[in-house]
């Protein structure tokens, strides 16, 4: 049995809504903890890939999120202890408000859930702009309505002046809840936004590194950090083995009997191990600025599961990684960089040859969209020119275009078609970020070869959709499993076991 504790330092960083500051505060505290010495450690609560490429920016450490509904609240402490691991410190960014969770599930997914389970003290964001006596009522609130949710300390933001900070320091003397920093309302520090949130650093790295380097300023400026610090050093141990990719595909084999051997933590040895093909296929993993949407963990997975992970830019690349027996397209903006994808059309066709192939191919919402027919992008509104279809990789027989409606949310499903990720009947959790549709929705059955993409397969449909709504979603297409649904692996494993073996044949 595997035993251990996490003892690592910790802070959650929640706020009563969304728009009060977490973001700027928990990214200048990381920035500025590391920039004195600290080894950071990022967090971010929920399914959010942006904001933990600020993180992982601020700190040098890979960004990890927190999900208690994609990968289940039992995960966390592991995942947790395994992102943390050697860390002086850890800073948790929570989501929404401080008790927003998955939709009509009460705390499920919640910061505060998060909280709780990682035994942390929670510092409350307060955007104090308009209130002065009244932001003791609004403390107490959060402070008091679930007692197992410690609310420690408060950052006021958006302080207008010395006398509004004494008005709000006065009021909240006699709450219990200390103030651990005021930050002055001035110019926003440039973090442009778009259609889906803030824009990732990868598209804007120069700018990044002075926008943290910023936020650490007025962070360091306005914040008592050496009391933030002994406040993160009162968490209690964690108990609980930190999560090991190796041990989980070893407990996700023990699940399937049936299946070949995975490596063991310190061979490396994959599941083809002794044959003549090799015992470590290439696994080429989608990245640059149109493609910046990734777990860590998936990689880690991949990895450990017996592959040689190799990372390329689809928009300045024109061939995959030598060698490459499978690829994984995550999400990102493809729509932003439509027409350069289009332009490679080199790369595009090494895609369509890949799949043809039949290798593994794992799309989720961008790399859907870079697999259809055609991708149409947004009019130009400055030159008052509409859009016209661009040609992606062909591999499915869809097309694809922006919409002005979010598709935002959680769902579970569960898998229609046989796939390299999958077997039939296999229940998954997910989320859905876009702003683009795609026509067809889903593979449409075996009654309809693939039409309008060279042939091939009949192209199947993924997902079975079963909350909050039913419907069917994505499709499988020989070796290509493509849909919108974003899925942690770290919660289902044997997709990583799944997903090697069949490179590896």
């Amino acid at each position: 049995m595997v035993t251990g504790t996490t003892s690592v330092p910790r802070l959650v960083i929640a706020a009563p809504s969304s728009g009060s500051g977490k973001t700027t505060v928990a990214t200048g505290l990381m920035a500025a903890f590391a920039a004195s010495g600290l080894a950071v450690s990022p967090h971010k609560v929920g399914p959010d890939y942006i904001d933990p490429g600020y993180h992982a920016l601020a700190t040098g450490r890979p960004g990890r999120n927190l999900d208690a509904y994609l990968c289940g609240p039992q995960a966390l402490p592991g995942l947790f202890g395994h992102g943390a691991r050697g860390a002086d410190l850890a800073v948790v960014e929570g989501v929404m408000g401080l008790y927003d969770g998955a939709a009509h599930q009460g705390e499920l997914a919640s910061t505060a859930q998060v909280a709780k389970v990682l035994r942390a003290p929670v510092v409350l964001v307060v955007d104090a702009a308009s209130q002065s006596r009244s932001v003791a009522a609004l403390v107490h609130g959060f402070a008091s309505w679930d007692p197992e949710v410690r609310v420690a300390g408060v950052i006021l933001n958006k302080v207008g002046s010395d006398r509004h900070e004494e008005l709000l320091r006065e009021a909240l003397a006699g709450s219990g809840v200390p103030v651990f920093g005021a930050l002055r309302r001035v110019g926003a520090v440039h973090t442009p936004s778009r259609h889906l949130g803030l824009v990732p650093v990868a598209e804007r790295h120069a700018e990044a590194v002075e926008s943290v380097a910023a936020l650490a300023d007025r962070v360091r400026a306005g914040c008592d950090l050496p009391g933030l610090l002994e406040l993160a050093r009162s968490a209690p141990p964690l108990p609980g083995p930190a999560w090991d990719p190796a041990h989980s595909l070893r407990e996700a084999r023990s699940a399937d009997a049936g299946h070949a051997a995975e490596p063991d933590s310190e061979s490396g040895t994959g599941p083809e191990s002794g044959s003549g093909r090799g015992a470590r296929p290439v696994v080429a993993v989608a990245g640059g600025s149109a493609f910046t949407f990734s777990y860590a963990e998936h990689a880690e997975l991949l990895t450990a599961a017996g592959a040689d992970v190799v990372t390329f830019d689809p928009l300045r690349e024109t061939r995959l990684p030598e060698g490459t027996r499978g690829l994984v397209i995550g999400g990102g903006f493809p729509e932003v960089y439509a027409a350069e994808l289009s332009a490679n059309e080199p790369l595009r066709a090494a895609v369509a040859a890949l799949a043809a192939s039949g290798a593994p191919i794992a799309a989720e919402c961008a790399g859907l969209l870079y697999l259809a027919r055609s991708l149409t992008p947004e009019p130009d509104a400055e030159a008052g020119t509409g859009a016209a279809p661009l040609p992606m990789c062909g591999v499915l027989p869809a097309d694809a275009r922006m919409s002005g409606r979010l598709t935002l949310g959680y769902r579970e499903a569960v898998a229609l078609s046989p796939s390299p990720l999958l077997p039939v009947g296999a229940r998954v959790r997910g989320h859905e970020f876009h702003r683009t549709v795609i026509t067809p929705g889903a593979g449409e059955g075996p009654d309809r070869p693939g039409d309008g993409a060279g042939g091939g397969p009949a192209a199947l449909p993924a997902w079975g959709v079963v909350r909050p709504t039913r419907q069917v979603e994505g499709f499988v297409r020989g070796g290509v499993h493509a849909s919108y649904l974003h899925v942690h692996w770290a919660a289902t494993p044997g997709i990583a076991a799944s997903f090697v073996r069949s490179c590896a044949r």
